[in-house]
């Protein structure tokens, strides 16, 4: 690869043994928007600041625009990176942060004021080039930090979790902000983040890292719709996808008091017989209605908490079955430190489903309701090795279609 990033077998392994990053391989194209999203300590900021030169490779080899940048030195790399915490300077101006780069490569001062007025005119921030930080509101900052990156004319452009200080709104603002920036300009971009939903709306390519290993590596809607395993599955989606342990074989999935008959279009209709992890996501379900298909399979379920959001229903079941608490869907669960446990509402006893269903439906708790399950979106794990048996070129897919491993997960 030319002008992109490449990343061959890499290796990060730290002096007590701990293998942060392990074997990662990953092409960045030139102009690409990558993000790099997991559960905290996956590995995917020590991965991003090992393609900066903060951290020292173990193993393997790093390129940048062909050249072989594995050992050389973070200024050198012609890369700019942005920071969580903004990382600007106190005593100086918004310009003399801007320009601030250039001025240490010891670029022409007509250059360093074109480029900073021209990166200051695209970010907004012409009537704030005499502030000082302290003056500025937390977006201002980081659009001045994203700007500082920007006027270097880098070949590659990193962000450490750049919009993790910003309040909710003006997270979504920045999202937007930083994708018609990109649009714009075209740089190849590594963008580190938990928050599946920047990573959903930002990257023209999103990879789910685990324990320092790449799981899966797609476009956004591609890792939503066929999760190579079942941590992909788990953490990609919000509410997050359900899981129960299943019986399919004959047409039909069986699961606690319930049995679905699959059509011809159902993904799980060509596995043989055998135990599977069943995943629904909750988006698939509809109440029995015009609305649903008339071919969907149908629950008569309980519900218990019923949030009403405006324009859709967060619905939530039980399933008289064991819940599904394998260590991939644990740590998908996982989110900076919480309890897995607990971000799952588990209860010892039973499986917990969520039905995502819209707004209008009038719904209450304690209702007794008939859901139907759209056939197509289901999703069967092999309970051994948690990859999907229905996802096309799944590891499992190929070897397991016939009869899915009954061994437990």
């Amino acid at each position: 690869m030319a002008h992109g990033i490449s990343i061959n077998n890499v290796w990060k392994t730290y002096d007590n043994g701990v293998d942060a990053v392990r074997d990662v391989s990953l092409e960045v194209g030139e102009g690409e928007f990558v993000v790099l999203v997991g559960p905290s300590g996956c590995g995917k900021s020590t991965l991003l600041r090992m393609i900066a030169g903060l951290e020292e490779v173990t193993g393997g080899a790093i390129h940048i625009a062909g050249r072989d940048v594995t050992h050389v030195a973070p200024p050198d790399r012609d890369i700019a990176m942005v920071f969580q915490n903004y990382a600007l300077y106190p005593h100086m101006t918004v310009r003399q942060n801007l320009g601030f780069g250039l001025k240490q490569r010891k670029v022409d001062k007509a250059t360093i004021a074109a480029r900073v007025d021209e990166v200051g005119a695209m970010l907004g921030l012409d009537e704030l080039m005499g502030r000082r930080p302290s003056q500025l509101s937390g977006g201002q900052r980081q659009r001045v930090a994203i700007g500082r990156a920007l006027v270097r004319e880098p070949a590659a452009f990193l962000l450490d979790e750049p919009l993790s200080n910003l309040d909710a709104k003006l997270r979504t603002a920045m999202r937007g902000e930083l994708a018609r920036l990109h649009e714009r300009l075209g740089v190849t971009t590594v963008y580190v983040t938990h928050d599946q939903v920047e990573a959903m709306t930002l990257g023209d390519r999103v990879v789910v890292l685990r324990d320092g290993v790449v799981q899966q590596s797609e476009h956004p809607q591609v890792l939503y719709e066929r999760p190579a395993n079942v941590f992909v599955a788990a953490f990609i989606g919000s509410p997050a996808m359900n899981f129960v342990e299943a019986e399919v074989g004959g047409g039909r999935v069986t699961f606690a008091d319930h049995e679905l008959a699959l059509p011809n279009g159902s993904p799980l209709h060509a596995l043989g017989g055998g135990r599977v992890i069943l995943g629904i996501r909750p988006s698939a379900f509809e109440v029995e209605g015009p609305r649903a298909g008339a071919s969907w399979p149908a629950m008569r379920v309980g519900l218990g908490l019923v949030e009403h959001l405006g324009d859709e229903i967060h619905a939530a079941f039980r399933v008289e079955a064991p819940r599904v608490a394998t260590d991939a869907v644990l740590a998908a669960a996982a989110d900076d430190g919480e309890d897995a446990d607990v971000r799952l509402l588990a209860d010892d006893e039973c499986a917990r489903f969520t039905a995502v269903l819209g707004g209008r439906e009038r719904l209450r708790a304690g209702d007794e309701v008939t859901l139907r399950v759209d056939h197509t979106q289901l999703h069967a794990f092999d309970p051994a090795t948690g990859e999907s048996l229905t996802t096309p070129g799944g590891a499992a897919y190929t070897s397991s279609t016939s009869t899915p491993s009954a061994a437990s997960a």
